[in-house]
Parts: C-alpha cells; sequence; structure tokens
C-alpha cells in the first residue's frame, strides 16, 4: 500500500498512507478530483490573477492581492519554510504534486468549459498562497480607516458608538464541556465557524491516516493536513476568531524622483521605496497596469504619490506579520497532525502565526487548553486604532505579545469573538450576546452529551433584541395598526425562526429604523465613505455599521441630537401600514458565493437565526435579509469515542456540480442535525488507489 482512497456515505474522503509525505500527495490528489474549479479560483485569488477569467468584478481583489505583495509574501515564506524546516517543506510539496496529479487526471469540472479554463499548475508555495488569501482581511484593519473616518466627521466618541464587529469579519462560537460536566466523563468540543457561505465549501471533511497519526477533521481545501478543527482519537482541538489586531495602516508621504518613489521616514529623511509595475488581465476588457509600492514598513495598499482615486493626497501603507517575518506558522500543522495529549497541540500552536485564534482543546487523559495562538506586535497604542504617520516616531514593531491563556468556568470554556483572553490584543470584539447566551444554555443542566450539541448550535434567541424593544413599550399615541404590531411585539418570544411571522416583523421595523437613522442629515458628513478601494469599502460603508451598532445607538444618552423616539415611532407606523406577508424565512435566504454566480436568489433556501444568535446567520439590518455568511461547519468532538462525535457542511464533500454529494448535506445543515463520524475503514467504501 502506498495510500488508499475510502469513501462514507456522505462522500467524505477517508486517506490511509504509509508515511505523512505519501498521505499528504492522496490529501492533495482527492481535494483535486472533488475540487478542481475551487482550487483554480483559489490560486488564482492567491496571485492576484482571478480578473483574467471572472472580470471586472474580481479586479478590484486583484489590485489589493498585487499591490499587497501577497504572491511575493507567500513565496519568502516558502522559501524560508525550505531553509528552516525541510520536513513541512517536503510535506507541503508532497501535496502540491498530489494536487497536479489530479488536476490532470480527470475531466475538469464544468466551470472550466464555461470559461475556457484549463486547471493552472500549483507550485510549492501555493498551498501558503490560499491560506494567505483566505485570511489577510481578518483582521479587520480596514476598520481603522473607518475609526479615523467617523472620528473626523462625528468625533472620537463615535468610535465607541459604532464598535462592533464589523461587516467584513470572520467570527465563531465555540465551547469546551470538560468531564466533570459530562455523562461520559471526558470532555466535548463543539461549536461552528462563521464564514462566508462559499459553494463549494471553505472547509473540506476528511480522515488522514499513516503510521504516525490517524485525525479527522476540517481541513482548507488547497492546504495540507487539518489546521483548525481536528480529533486524533487522544486529543481535539478547536479554535474561533480571537479578534486580535495584529496588522497596521501607516500614512505615507511619497514623491516621485528620477530615480522612483521615496517615502519620508520617520528620522525625517527620504527613503527610497521599492516600485515596479504589473499587468492585470480582466476578461473582456484588456489589461490594467497596476504599480506596485513598498516602503520600510510595508506595501502601498491605497492611494500612491498622486493620492486616491478622487484626487485625495493619501497613501496608506500594510504592515502584516508575515511580510516582517517571512512565516506564516506552517511549522504548526505536522506537530498538530502527531498530537497525543492538549501538551502536544500546546506546544504546536506556539509556531502559529495567523490569523490569531482562541484555541480549546482535550484530551482523553483530562487535560484542557484555552489559550490564544499566533504572533500580535507590540507597538503604540495609536497604531491598534487608526493609521499612523510613518513620518513620525514611536509606530515602530518592538516584539511581539505573549499569547494569554485563561482557564475553564464552573467546568466550561465558551468562546464566540467576545472579549475573552485575547482582549488586551484587540480593540474591537463581537457583542456578548452569543458567548452569554451559550453560557446560560450550558449552566441550564449539569451533564451533557455529545448528542446534546445540536441544541445550542440551533438557539435562535436575539440577545440584541431589548434595546428596540424597550423603545417601542415607551411608545403612546400611536395608530391602531402601529399599536398592535408594537404589542405583538412585546409578547414576542425574541427568537429568530424561519417560520416566526414575528421574526419577520421584527426584522422589518429594525431594517426601517437602521435606514432612518443612516438618513439622518445628522450622519451626513459619515455617509460617504473615502475614496479607497473597493475591496476595503464594506468597512466603510455607514448603514451597515448603524445596523450592527443599532443597540448603541439606541441606548445611548444622546446621538447627535436624533429624536430617536420619533424615528423609531415612524419605522413602527411605516411597517404597520404594509407589514411584511410572510415569515422569517422567506426573506432571510442563504446567499452563498460563488465564482461563477447560477440560479436566482430563490432558489436558495429560508434560514433560522441572525447576527447576534448563536445560529449564526447574518443578515444586514437595514440593506438585505439575505445571509452571506453563517455556519461554514458544525462540529462536535466527543473525547470519551471519536466515533461518536459529528459533523455537518453547508453543502457537501464535493465540488462538483451535479455530484450526489455536491448539496446531499444540506438537509441536514438546515436542521440543524449532524452526520456521524466513521473512521474505523471497515465500514468504509475503498475508491481506488491513489
Amino acid at each position: 500500500m502506498s495510500a488508499e482512497t475510502y469513501r462514507d456515505a456522505w462522500g467524505i474522503p477517508h486517506l490511509r498512507a504509509d508515511s505523512a509525505n505519501e498521505l499528504a500527495r492522496a490529501q492533495g490528489r482527492v481535494t483535486a478530483r472533488d475540487r478542481a474549479w475551487q482550487l483554480e479560483v483559489e490560486r488564482h485569488r492567491a496571485q492576484g490573477t482571478s480578473a483574467s477569467f471572472l472580470g471586472a468584478e474580481a479586479l478590484s481583489w486583484d489590485r489589493f492581492a498585487r499591490r499587497a505583495r501577497l504572491a511575493d509574501t507567500t513565496r519568502r515564506c516558502s522559501a524560508a519554510l525550505a531553509e528552516h524546516d525541510p520536513e513541512t517543506a517536503a510535506w507541503i510539496r508532497a501535496y502540491v504534486d498530489g494536487v497536479n496529479e489530479g488536476l490532470a487526471e480527470k475531466e475538469p469540472s464544468p466551470e472550466f468549459a464555461r470559461t475556457g479554463l484549463a486547471p493552472g499548475r500549483w507550485e510549492p508555495w501555493t498551498p501558503l498562497g490560499v491560506w494567505l488569501a483566505t485570511h489577510i482581511l481578518f483582521a479587520g484593519f480596514p476598520a481603522k480607516l473607518w475609526r479615523e473616518h467617523i472620528t473626523a466627521h462625528l468625533g472620537p466618541e463615535a468610535v465607541a458608538l459604532f464598535a462592533t464587529d464589523g461587516p467584513g469579519t470572520a467570527g465563531s462560537n465555540g465551547w469546551l464541556v470538560s468531564g466533570e460536566r459530562t455523562v461520559t466523563g471526558h470532555a466535548v468540543i463543539a461549536g461552528d465557524p462563521h464564514r462566508w457561505i462559499e459553494d463549494p465549501g471553505v472547509y473540506q471533511q476528511i480522515h488522514l491516516s499513516c503510521p504516525e497519526f490517524d485525525v479527522v477533521g476540517l481541513a482548507v481545501p488547497g492546504v495540507p493536513g487539518i489546521a483548525h478543527f481536528g480529533h486524533t482519537g487522544t486529543v481535539a482541538w478547536a479554535i474561533t476568531n480571537a479578534m486580535a489586531d495584529y496588522q497596521d495602516l501607516y500614512h505615507e508621504r511619497l514623491r516621485r524622483t528620477g530615480a522612483g518613489v521615496e517615502a519620508l521616514g520617520p528620522d525625517g529623511t527620504w527613503h527610497r521605496a521599492a516600485r515596479h509595475t504589473e499587468t492585470i488581465a480582466v476578461a473582456g476588457e484588456g489589461t490594467v497596469e497596476v504599480e506596485v509600492v513598498e516602503t520600510d514598513r510595508g506595501p502601498v495598499i491605497a492611494g500612491g504619490p498622486e493620492g486616491l482615486d478622487d484626487g485625495t493626497p493619501a497613501a496608506l501603507s500594510l504592515r502584516y506579520p508575515p511580510r516582517v517575518t517571512g512565516d506564516l506558522g506552517f511549522g504548526a500543522l505536522l506537530p498538530l497532525l502527531r498530537a497525543r495529549r492538549v501538551a502536544d497541540v500546546d506546544r504546536a500552536l506556539d509556531a502559529w502565526t495567523e490569523p490569531v485564534n482562541v484555541v480549546q482543546a482535550a484530551d482523553t487523559e483530562g487535560g484542557l487548553l484555552h489559550r490564544v495562538a499566533g504572533r500580535v506586535p507590540v507597538r503604540s497604542e495609536a497604531n491598534r486604532l487608526r493609521p499612523v504617520p510613518a513620518w513620525a516616531p514611536g509606530h515602530d514593531w518592538e516584539g511581539w505579545h505573549t499569547p494569554p491563556r485563561a482557564g475553564l468556568t464552573d467546568g466550561v470554556a465558551v468562546m464566540a469573538n467576545q472579549r475573552g483572553p485575547a482582549g488586551p490584543l484587540g480593540v474591537e470584539f463581537a457583542p456578548p450576546h452569543r458567548a452569554d447566551r451559550i453560557a446560560a444554555l450550558l449552566a441550564g443542566k449539569e451533564r451533557w452529551s455529545a448528542a446534546d450539541m445540536p441544541a445550542l448550535h440551533t438557539d435562535t434567541h436575539l440577545g440584541s433584541a431589548g434595546p428596540l424593544l424597550d423603545r417601542l413599550a415607551a411608545l403612546e399615541d400611536l395608530s391602531p395598526e402601529a399599536g398592535a404590531l408594537r404589542d405583538r411585539l412585546l409578547a414576542w418570544d425574541r427568537h429568530m425562526d424561519a417560520g416566526s411571522a414575528d421574526a419577520a416583523l421584527f426584522a422589518a421595523l429594525r431594517g426601517a429604523v437602521v435606514r432612518r437613522l443612516a438618513a439622518h442629515p445628522s450622519l451626513a458628513g459619515a455617509a460617504v465613505p473615502p475614496a479607497h478601494p473597493e475591496v476595503l469599502q464594506p468597512w466603510l460603508a455607514l448603514l451597515p455599521r448603524v445596523g450592527y451598532a443599532l443597540e448603541h445607538l439606541l441606548r445611548a444618552e444622546d446621538l447627535y441630537g436624533i429624536d430617536r423616539a420619533a424615528e423609531v415611532r415612524t419605522a413602527l407606523e411605516e411597517v404597520a401600514a404594509r407589514p411584511p406577508a410572510g415569515t422569517w424565512g422567506d426573506t432571510h435566504r442563504l446567499a452563498p458565493w460563488r465564482a461563477l454566480p447560477t440560479g436566482s436568489p430563490g432558489e436558495e433556501p429560508g434560514l433560522s437565526g441572525d447576527h447576534d444568535c448563536v445560529l449564526c446567520t447574518s443578515a444586514v439590518p437595514g440593506l438585505t435579509d439575505r445571509a452571506a455568511r453563517g455556519p461554514a461547519a458544525r462540529y462536535v468532538w466527543d473525547l470519551a469515542d471519536r466515533q461518536d462525535s459529528r459533523w455537518v457542511v453547508p453543502h457537501g464533500a464535493c465540488g462538483v456540480p451535479g455530484s450526489p454529494h455536491h448539496r446531499d448535506q444540506q438537509p441536514l445543515w438546515l436542521a440543524g442535525a449532524l452526520a456521524p463520524v466513521v473512521t474505523d475503514f471497515d465500514r468504509l467504501t475503498k475508491e481506488t488507489d491513489v
């Protein structure tokens, strides 16, 4: 046996090989078989070449990827890995060899025919590029532009008013229940990462087995191993986004000279900046030339010597850890697979770089772990809050923070992107509603089992509904229709269930209030965002910011003189006069991202949940009820018996349209059910030798 591929009833690949490298090759090959189109899209995104077949809509990303020097950074990290960690480098090369073999061995997915593409060749650095391109925006550095923008128009106190997890930030739920609180006496870890829902999905269920290790988990397609969520049989781990701040933006002063471009440094002198031009091909529109400039701080991602696109004199450089260190943390991946105890996971994560996560782990001997993993630079407080002047002293990076650790409370640890162990490392965190709700549910029963966990995954109580409902309760002298609507909403159970007409009414009222506040003349100055690149604009739009921060805006003692009672009253009368006809699920529909869109919005299923529910299916209040973000997977890791673990993804194990396993898990995902984790090869179907 060199390598064997098995499948379970859900088409999930289970791979067995004689060595870790043969297994990596098999993982690359099966991923290419199941997700060739997804791999092609991710390869192009990592290179900044996706507009060559996706057209002008992808140009903003390609510009950003080129200007941020993502491909060059990952080449540097790959070269450093080959020099300092040749074992991991060889393992990654084996995966890449498998991808290239898999792409060459069968008919391409139908998307290739639609675009006229042929699968491209992967290089040793491509998996690192996929990882960096996937996570470069996770720390939400564009939020610093928002803080600068809102401060300029409404003053510094506005930063706290609008502080909440931003529209482009990824989050997760995760909870660890120790053995003292379970029916088996062994720990259970459960949760669900919240990301953009893509088709094919961003996580790949997989089982990797060789003499060194036997691990099940959720892999990132295009990246070897199992980084985020895994179970080795004796130890399991899972992550949530720590919401740490580890990237900085610098205002640069640039000037052109006969020799190129210079940047003013903190020593008061001009320094030569690296500069070259690159050409981006755009399908149907020829080519676009991009100037790439890098100062001593980092690559210039917006503006330049001539300023922004609207002529505003500005240039912004981005400083991010892998660009500085030449390390993406891939040295942690093999040790994670080889882990047998919590201490092994802990040591492996000392090499983690980004994204910065909160990790929960447990083993069969009772070991528990709750810590932050990743690199966060030590620097001035101003760097964390907003773009800082590159020409002023005091904004250098001065080493790295020691990742914080935390314990359990009453035998449990809950993370839902709230201000937890990573509090000293971040600025803005998710509201506490999801974390508080999970903790309250766990406190409601003394002993838990793996089978109990879907009830937590699918809880739809909306913790942020209170401030708007409180405003309703204070209203008087309403029309009969508005009064009846107010009374109905005050009696509502605050659950955002797909079949709930009351949830639909609340969402309609909330959206109307958000739109009225965002359109108020007092906020007009903030409604026009600065002319930063399109890829950064989701963080700068006022209406989503009002929607996500609505509870703070309604509770504040004063909101720039806005008569909030009058605005809520008017919104209530509007909705009472034209109420939604159906239920929440009629408009709160899944909106998955596809590189090549197909079908109409009405074809996607209706969803329960909302952005502040444990079942975090994120609408954008005031803009759309459709959910582009949500649980990109759900998992339950049982340390008593791995075969009692469960998992599910939004679509299926295969990314090929028309495959029986393209969408076969969606009914489970919608119902909150989970598929069994099968690890016994005797219960699997052998597919073919790899």
